[in-house]
C-alpha cells in the first residue's frame, strides 16, 4: 500500500469519533506501530485536527471531507456494477474492501445529486469460481511479498500433483480466476485454476527477479507463441 493511500486509510478509521490504537491500526493495515505514529505525526503536522498520544490511542476531532469524486452517472453505474459482483464474487478481504468502497460511492454521488436514490445493480454468486476465494488473501499476500508457494493441484482429468512456485500474478476470466507462476517442479510458466487447488500453503522461502521467470518474460513469451500460432495447453 502507498503512503498516501495509507494516510486516507487511516482518516477513514479515525472519522468514527472513537479512540484508536496505533496498534490495532498497524495490524488492519499491516504495517509497523512505528508506521502508524510517524503517519500520525504527519496528519497531525498537515493540519488534520487529530487528538491524542503514543501508548494511548488517537481520535478525529471533527469530520474530515476527502475530495469528492467528479464522476458520470454512467461511469458510477460501471463502478457499482464491479463493486456488486466483487462483493457477490471474491473472498472476504475483497468483499470487505468492495462494500466499505461501495458505502463510500455511494455516499458521495448521492450527495453532489450524481446518482439517484435506488440505483445500482445485483448480481448473484458465481458457485464454482468461490471454490478458490479461501486462497486468494493467502495468494495475494505471497505475490506482494515474493513468497514461494507449496500447491496440492487438481488437474482438469483429476490428478493430484504437489508444486513449488513463484506466484506472479491473479488473472480473472469472467468466471474462473487463474494464477500465472513460474513453477519450480516444472521448470516453467504455469497457469493454475485456482478453484482447482486443494491446498496453498506459505513456504517461508522467497524469491527475486530472474531473467526468463519474470511476468513480463511470460506476457512476451505467450505474444511470440501465440504471433507462430501456437496453442497452448
Amino acid at each position: 500500500m502507498r503512503r498516501s493511500d495509507r494516510l486516507s486509510e487511516i482518516i477513514e478509521i479515525v472519522q468514527d469519533g472513537r479512540l484508536h490504537l496505533a496498534r490495532d491500526i498497524a495490524e488492519r493495515l499491516e504495517v509497523s506501530v512505528r508506521t502508524i505514529y510517524r503517519d500520525f505525526d504527519t496528519l497531525v503536522a498537515s493540519g488534520i485536527p487529530i487528538d491524542g498520544e503514543r501508548g494511548v490511542g488517537y481520535m478525529l476531532r471533527e469530520p474530515v471531507f476527502l475530495p469528492p469524486m467528479n464522476l458520470s452517472l454512467l461511469e458510477l453505474e460501471a463502478l457499482h456494477l464491479g463493486m456488486a459482483i466483487v462483493a457477490q464474487a471474491a473472498d472476504e478481504e475483497l468483499q470487505t474492501a468492495s462494500a466499505s468502497l461501495t458505502k463510500k460511492i455511494e455516499k458521495v454521488a448521492t450527495a453532489n445529486g450524481a446518482a439517484p436514490k435506488n440505483w445500482g445493480f445485483g448480481v448473484y454468486p458465481f458457485a464454482q469460481a468461490k471454490l478458490g476465494f479461501q486462497h486468494m488473501p493467502r495468494i495475494r499476500t505471497a505475490i506482494r511479498n515474493r513468497e514461494k508457494l507449496l500447491l496440492d493441484y487438481r488437474s482438469l482429468e483429476n490428478r493430484i500433483s504437489s508444486r513449488i512456485v513463484w506466484p506472479l500474478q491473479i488473472e480473472f476470466w469472467g468466471r474462473v480466476w487463474t494464477m500465472t507462476c513460474w513453477c519450480e517442479t516444472r521448470g516453467d510458466f504455469r497457469s493454475f485454476r485456482i478453484d482447482h487447488i486443494v491446498i496453498c500453503k506459505r513456504t517461508g522461502d522467497y524469491f527475486e527477479d530472474q531473467q526468463g521467470r519474470r511476468l513480463d518474460d511470460y506476457l512476451a513469451k505467450v505474444d511470440a507463441e501465440m504471433e507462430q500460432g501456437i496453442e497452448r495447453n
